[in-house]
């Protein structure tokens, strides 16, 4: 038997009105009388009538839909940044498209390509590691879609808002508790330089040795992808090249989580031979052994206000759109990877 989607047309022909009337009624037009709402409210509730928004929102020119892009869902960061936004999106009555760019450009521009296809309101995104070029993310502002970065943003783009973290002082602060603890010999794993973020890092770490008067080496500096596997092997790489060095600082916790494997398997003593600390506090740092330092993101509200900013943009509709940079705290989390001294 085939199911049937009550219509307005079964209301209608139940309660023996136009099915104008019908419509009419479920949209709180004061042309039609209380008592007629009501009769036609109780007879949708008992069908199980289900308005069409999308056919709704195609009248209206919208969709009350946003797409949130990030490299990938997996990640604690991202799927914190995405709790943020969707219990914001709940409260306002917006839904949300979540989609993930696998760190590819080609990805990602098909996937900005099919939301502004689907008419979304709003984008919310952080670029993917092979992004360099705005191109793709120019096409939502001609558009008229607006467009909030997080964490990641592309420089490309002007007049764009984002939300952030002070990047260059959160992984200062990480150098400097590795200093403070001992370390003079740091290596830095960061990720490409084509990216704001791994370049706002890297001059952190090179202003907590300028300041502790410690030589930058250009040899401790290793750009990757920053998979547990990249933060693996080059560990391997540096202690089979003997390469001198009593700390790690790494751009993100997945790499630092490779490392510090690697390291145990060698046998070497952390946080006495070499300390150890990430960025992004991911739940596996707290329950590896021993427990990884990290940089707490705030990713949680990094979302919340990533929402408002671009719900605040969307209801602006043709107006000016507001642009604007929210930089919100970041935290040093010390743990055991890290703590030579109580």
């Amino acid at each position: 038997m085939k199911n049937h989607r009550t219509t307005i047309h079964d209301i209608a022909r139940e309660l023996k009105i136009d099915s104008s009337t019908v419509s009419r009624a479920l949209n709180n037009n004061s042309k039609v009388t209380a008592k007629t709402k009501a009769k036609v409210i109780a007879k949708a509730k008992e069908l199980g009538y289900q308005r069409n928004l999308l056919a709704s929102n195609l009248r209206q020119s919208k969709s009350n839909t946003i797409g949130v892009v990030v490299p990938r869902i997996s990640r604690y960061f991202f799927s914190t940044v995405i709790a943020g936004i969707e219990e914001s999106a709940f409260k306002t009555g917006f839904n949300v498209v979540i989609c993930q760019s696998q760190e590819s450009l080609e990805k990602e521009q098909a996937i900005i390509k099919n939301l502004i296809s689907n008419r979304v309101d709003g984008v919310i995104i952080s670029i993917a590691m092979e992004t360099q070029n705005g191109e793709h993310l120019k096409q939502l502002k001609n558009n008229g879609i607006p467009l909030v970065f997080f964490d990641r943003f592309c420089p490309e783009v002007q007049e764009s808002s984002q939300v952030l973290i002070d990047d260059q002082q959160a992984a200062y602060d990480a150098v400097n508790h590795l200093i403070s603890q001992g370390c003079s010999k740091i290596v830095h794993f960061s990720g490409p330089q084509t990216l704001e973020i791994y370049k706002n890092r890297l001059r952190g770490y090179k202003l907590a040795l300028l300041e502790n008067n410690l030589p930058f080496k250009e040899e401790l500096v290793i750009n990757s992808p920053l998979m547990e596997a990249n933060g693996y092997e080059e560990t391997q790489k540096l202690l089979d090249a003997k390469i001198d060095f009593d700390g790690i600082f790494s751009a993100n916790d997945i790499a630092a989580i490779g490392a510090l494997k690697h390291l145990k398997e060698k046998g070497k003593r952390i946080p006495e031979d070499i300390a150890v600390i990430g960025f992004s506090n991911e739940p596996s740092s707290k329950v590896i052994e021993p427990p990884l330092s990290t940089i707490d993101q705030s990713a949680f509200e990094i979302g919340k206000n990533a929402y408002d900013l671009l719900i605040d943009n969307i209801k602006r509709g043709e107006k000016e759109v507001l642009h604007k940079t929210i930089t919100l705290k970041s935290t040093l989390l010390a743990r055991g990877s890290s703590l030579r001294k109580k």
